[in-house]
């Protein structure tokens, strides 16, 4: 009996792999696709197996079994996009809008999807800059990333998107020019002569707007740069668009100067909007424009004069909506002549208008004149023109015929009288062409249109409605509120939400022309039902079913000789846990152990509750970190590598030994490895703060005071001259930077990360001539030449650590390394060497932080360009203490988490470093990132 239950796992084993290679799924991309969201909260339900396309994963979509479409929106995703991202190589589609949940940066590793054509991460949670590497997604005619948190300016490499149709980045925190290409190569958004859409308002970009930006082999259609920070005219260049333009938005900036009468030639132009700037000069003639629909000249500096007689007369058929306020408009207001019956609204409110003529005319139109002298001095306050106009109508879409239900458990009742959890965002117009929002028209046409659209795709839409319409004072946009119904049962599943989302984030949904462009950004969806399964996937279960039958008897004919290869070589694995390891390919002999064990792939799962999210202390490119508990109580950190990242055996083989064999209480200590089931995993001790780049960036809530940067600077010294003087034979680590040095729970510096480690035996004769490896922006340029690698690689390594602590940037950051910049505004004649200006500015604050010349000259010695020049760390660690006991601190206290002399040692103001500057990368607890100089 005892011998039939363990045969019986060996055939459930069996049976698992023939229904694998029955999947539908390309492997390595259910492994990138697992890879990239095994952190994520929320995932849909249906995600179960490793068939993604076979079994019909909601939001995948698939072509001959690789993935192709990623269509996740408005499902409460919590996460972040890791570089996992970059193996779904076939990718054409990615969308996650409306999941305020995902967060953190876009990685750079995405401009390897070279297959992707649309990319919408529309109101999310992502902050940073936008990577430079998305100029590299030449298939790229759809980006949407509007809504978000994105930081910096615009990358100049947009300009190499020669397919893009639709560019939105409205409503960021994007700065700087507008990026144009230049004599030296640099692409610009001139170079976008696909585009039909620039939306970028709702910023802070400011400047001049190039008069390169427009020119007439564009087929531009909105331009929108409303609600930034722009200077000086208006380009004439933007005439040039006379055949394509529609939409041209420059209002709540800072514009100067005349507007160009060149703008006559936009006759396909319906709407312009140059309100909130400093225009000046004669007001614009916009005579023989018939297209126009709208025009908002408001809040600007024109000279006095008459209100312009084309605003009334028919030169202009279609013009429905004129805004003058707030400009110096004088004189009579004669409208005995006539006016054309288009017109909805003309706004005047706020000028010197003196007198009013009407002749038999009879107004049907919305005139404001609130704010004019003939509305002060007249005695015709009570006339409606001068009234305060009244707030916008309330709508709600009907219902169609038929009494709606009282429903109850948060449902709505729908426009056709279901209760049902509908599928909500605001729908919003950025330049309506109307303005008689008391016709409920134009909001019954929205309705129709979009059911047309939906039945017309077959997505289970019943009804839409609807509601609150208001304009947004912070945009001037005019907004609804829009509910969308399900059609089978009282909810979406999460293909319905997500299909009825994508129509809108990816502009598939065109709505009437007074409404475009438009917006839509929708709320996380808590109703979710279950998938239905579909008959491709139950197609596929018939099949595999076929196979495993077949295969059945095979197995059983062999399940004896497997079974006793297999108990023999347990028995063996019982009494040598590495008897396995020289059988992986390339894995060389079993690693040398010094006080650190083995432990089996069951007892990581057990240790970390089946490697559950709640155990998740870090995650990044290479995997996830996991904190677990042993037996013993000890907690440990349990790096788990992920399948894309997986180091080599021998770098694996080499990080295990050299932990096992170094013990300082500046270096993280191994408690153990798996090297089981495919996987690779380091125990290492419990380091509960996180990484120095975690402190020096706010992540992790630590403050770090002058002192506190002393004690972490003199700590990783101490680990380092250990390694370098005390490790029998020497070791070199090779990629000493703020990522790799770990913080415990006093503070104190332990070096991590020994993947790339190498040992110094005495007949190398002080070097290793070795393959380059490292980070770049930390890389010794003379170890980068000689491949020479010495110990003073890790000083000068360790150099531009200390240069990143004082100044809290990057060490290449915007082009600009970090070395150079520090060497060209030093001045040793001048108070602070003359670093105020690149200096961490919260250490400035109050007293002048003692030492810190010293400090810097220390890391300049270390990043001497000959290795001959710079110090040993140990002479490095001797200096540092030598600072702090000038700050009149004891350098040998155990905790840097205190702050001695905080007042005296000129500690800040409590802002965290780079609060103002853009987020690092943060790529988790034990990141191993490899950038190998081509």
């Amino acid at each position: 009996m005892e011998e039939q239950h363990k045969v019986f796992p060996l055939l459930l084993l069996l049976l698992f792999q023939v229904l694998h290679v029955a999947s539908q799924t390309d492997r390595g991309d259910f492994t990138a696709l697992s890879s990239l969201t095994q952190s994520w909260n929320n995932r849909p339900s249906n995600w179960v197996g490793s068939d993604p396309c076979g079994s019909n994963w909601a939001g995948i979509g698939c072509d001959n079994s690789r993935i192709t479409e990623l269509k996740l929106l408005g499902l409460s995703l919590e996460g972040q996009l890791s570089s996992a991202i970059q193996s779904l190589s076939e990718l054409e589609t990615l969308d996650l809008s409306s999941n305020t949940g995902m967060t953190g940066t876009i990685p750079r590793e995405i401009g390897n999807l070279k297959n992707l054509n649309s990319l919408a991460l529309v109101g999310c949670g992502f902050s940073g800059p936008i990577p430079d590497s998305i100029g590299s997604l030449k298939k790229l005619t759809f980006l949407a990333l509007n809504s978000n948190n994105f930081t910096g300016n615009i990358p100049h490499s947009l300009g190499n998107l020669s397919n893009l149709d639709w560019l939105d980045l409205d409503q960021n925190q994007l700065e700087g020019p507008i990026p144009v290409s230049n004599d030296q190569g640099q692409p610009g958004l001139d170079m976008l002569l696909k585009a039909q859409h620039f939306h970028f308002g709702n910023n802070k970009l400011s400047g001049p707007i190039p008069q390169k930006l427009f020119n007439s082999s564009m087929k531009l259609k909105h331009v929108l740069f409303d609600h930034n920070q722009l200077t000086g005219s208006i380009p004439s260049t933007l005439s040039s668009l006379g055949s394509t333009v529609e939409v041209v938005r420059f209002d709540k900036n800072q514009l100067s100067g005349r507007v160009p009468s060149s703008l006559n030639n936009l006759k396909k132009l319906t709407e312009i909007s140059l309100s909130h700037n400093e225009l000046n000069g004669s007001l614009p003639d916009f005579t023989g424009m018939n297209s126009l629909i709208s025009v908002d000249l408001s809040d600007n500096n024109f000279d006095s004069s008459l209100v312009p007689s084309w605003v009334f007369n028919s030169s202009l058929p279609n013009l429905n909506t004129v805004i003058l306020k707030d400009n110096k408009l004088s004189g009579t207001l004669n409208l005995s002549s006539g006016y054309r019956s288009s017109l909805q609204l003309i706004d005047l409110q706020n000028n010197g208008i003196t007198d009013l003529v009407m002749g038999n005319q009879k107004l049907n139109f919305d005139l404001r004149l609130g704010q004019n002298r003939i509305c002060l001095e007249n005695g015709v306050s009570e006339e409606s023109y001068c009234k305060v106009p009244q707030t916008i109508p309330p709508y709600s879409t009907p219902s169609n015929g038929c009494s709606p239900p009282s429903c109850s458990n948060d449902q709505i009742a729908s426009p056709n009288c279901k209760c049902a959890f509908p599928y909500s965002g605001n729908l919003t117009s950025r330049a309506s062409s109307f303005s008689n929002f008391s016709d409920t028209s134009y909001y019954k046409e929205i309705e129709q249109t979009m059911m047309d659209f939906y039945r017309k795709q077959n997505i289970p839409v019943d009804s839409v409605s609807l509601s609150n319409p208001f304009k947004d004072s912070s945009t001037d946009n005019f907004q609804l509120t829009l509910n969308i119904f399900p059609s089978q049962t009282d909810r979406f599943n999460a293909t319905g939400v997500s299909t009825a989302a994508f129509a809108l984030s990816n502009q598939l949904y065109k709505p009437p022309e007074f409404f475009t462009p438009y917006a839509f950004i929708g709320v996380n969806y808590k109703h979710l039902g279950g998938e239905s399964k579909g008959s491709k996937s139950s197609h596929t279960g018939v099949i595999v079913g076929a196979v495993v039958a077949v295969l059945v008897l095979l197995v059983l004919a062999i399940l004896i000789g497997i079974y006793a290869i297999r108990q023999k070589r347990a028995r063996s694995s019982e009494s040598n846990p590495f008897v396995n390891w020289e059988q992986n390919n390339n894995s060389g002999a079993a690693p040398q152990l010094k006080g650190a064990r083995w432990f089996s792939f069951d007892e990581m799962r057990k240790y970390t509750n089946n490697f559950a999210e709640a155990n998740t202390i870090g995650s990044g490119g290479y995997g996830q970190v996991y904190q677990g508990a042993l037996p013993t109580g000890e907690l440990v950190a349990i790096k788990r590598a992920g399948k894309e990242s997986m180091q080599g055996a021998v770098e694996f083989k080499t990080e295990i030994e050299l932990l096992s064999r170094v013990h300082h209480k500046n270096l993280v200590s191994l408690v153990g490895f798996c090297y089981e089931k495919g996987e690779q995993m380091l125990v290492y001790e419990y380091v509960p703060n996180g990484t120095l780049l975690d402190s020096l960036s706010g992540k992790s809530g630590i403050w770090m005071d002058w002192i506190r940067r002393l004690k972490v600077t003199l700590g990783a010294a101490r680990g380092l001259t250990y390694l370098h003087e005390l490790a029998d034979p020497p070791i070199i680590h090779r990629d000493i930077k703020s990522s790799n040095i770990l913080l415990d729970n006093h503070l104190i510096a332990k070096v991590a990360d020994f993947g790339l480690s190498k040992l110094l035996v005495d007949s190398e004769r002080g070097h290793v001539t070795t393959q380059v490896k490292g980070t770049m922006g930390y890389l010794d340029p003379e170890y980068y030449m000689t491949q020479q690698l010495t110990e003073k690689s890790d000083v000068y390594s360790f150099g531009v650590l200390m240069l990143e602590l004082a100044t809290s940037r990057k060490p290449i950051e915007q082009g600009k390394y970090i070395v150079r910049e520090v060497m060209r505004v030093m001045d040793t004649s001048k108070e602070l060497y003359n670093l105020h200006s690149i200096l961490d500015q919260s250490l400035l604050k109050g007293t002048r932080p003692k030492g810190l010349e010293r400090y810097v000259e220390l890391a300049l010695r270390c990043v001497k360009e000959y290795a001959a020049e710079r110090p040993s760390m140990a002479e490095v660690a001797k200096e540092i203490e030598s600072i702090i006991e000038l700050v009149g601190v004891n350098p040998n206290s155990e905790s840097a988490s205190t702050t001695e002399n905080y007042e005296e040692a000129g500690a800040g103001d409590g802002k965290h470093p780079y609060a103002n500057e853009e987020e690092f990368e943060y790529s988790g607890i034990f990141p191993t990132i490899r950038v190998e100089p081509q």
